[in-house]
């Protein structure tokens, strides 16, 4: 569980870096943005599946899939959830939607833990049932201050549970599965890379874009290499919990990048970023008990 959390947290700061970092691609566009990511995110991913010695999983899901062809239905549904998520991830910010889609990853862990205590019969503690309190207080302080949920806070605090029910359910919630998502992505990817103008005037114009571009795609595959491997070590309802500490993250590079918190939104941010203080705790007494019992 330790090495779950670890792993979970390590993935919330690489998206909060990646989401810093691709503001300064410009003149790149979300789905550029999107594009690059992908095709660059498979093969380091590949790399890093044939040194640790995942790459036979790839093999594990194809024969999955062999068994019972009527499965192939349910790869490329599980690879759409996942690009929709990646692609609004990157639209957002460009596009005015940014504080909709922050709400939606407000909501999702607790949409999760709901999923988690009713498909998976998973037990809160003490600690993380007083983290779910305080983040209800928060989302719902948020949800009076927006006014109401939009299509891309719905799209998030849904799709993201969705998946990975679907993943856990069908046995593809490994890197195998990963990796067969994202290619079958590769050919809108390429699209959105190289369609309309292409890279070239970018490239052209901003020759930092050479070593800028390559270094997304390192940061992506690391970060969604240790959110998987996360969500295969915890139990689903503390996966979904940890998953508080990527919004804070992502305020706190808002703050870099000039934005500021308003007034009536501290009621917000400070019930969730004391229910992330919460998890650590859980997480401390947990590896204080584990050494004790050594």
């Amino acid at each position: 569980m330790i090495k779950g959390i670890v792993l979970s947290v390590v993935a919330s700061v690489l998206f909060a870096v990646m989401y810093y970092y691709t503001s300064t691609l410009a003149p790149l566009d979300g789905e550029q943005v999107f594009g690059w990511r992908t095709l660059l995110t498979v093969p380091f991913l590949t790399l890093f599946m044939i040194f640790s010695a995942d790459w036979r999983r790839v093999s594990e899901t194809l024969r999955w899939v062999k068994q019972r062809p009527r499965r192939l239905l349910f790869l490329p549904l599980s690879s759409a959830l996942l690009g929709v998520q990646l692609w609004l991830f990157l639209w957002a910010p460009l596009h005015g939607k940014a504080l909709e889609v922050s709400l939606g990853y407000f909501l999702l862990p607790l949409t999760m833990v709901l999923a988690g205590r009713v498909i998976f019969r998973d037990r809160l503690s003490l600690l993380q049932k007083l983290a779910v309190g305080c983040a209800i207080i928060g989302v719902g302080n948020e949800l009076y201050q927006v006014g109401g949920v939009s299509w891309a806070t719905l799209v998030v605090a849904l799709g993201y549970p969705v998946y990975f029910i679907l993943r856990r359910h069908f046995g593809t919630d490994n890197l195998g599965g990963l990796w067969c998502e994202l290619a079958l992505m590769l050919p809108v990817a390429g699209w959105f890379a190289f369609g309309g103008n292409g890279p070239q005037a970018a490239l052209a114009t901003h020759p930092l874009l050479y070593v800028q571009i390559p270094l997304l795609g390192i940061l992506s595959a690391s970060a969604l290499v240790c959110y998987i491997l996360a969500s295969r070590l915890l139990p689903f309802s503390l996966f979904g919990l940890l998953s508080y500490v990527e919004p804070v993250l992502l305020v706190v590079v808002a703050l870099l990048l000039g934005e500021s918190i308003g007034r009536d939104e501290w009621l917000t941010y400070v019930p969730i970023w004391l229910a992330v203080l919460l998890l650590v705790s859980e997480g401390v007494r947990h590896l204080l008990r584990r050494r004790q019992n050594q």
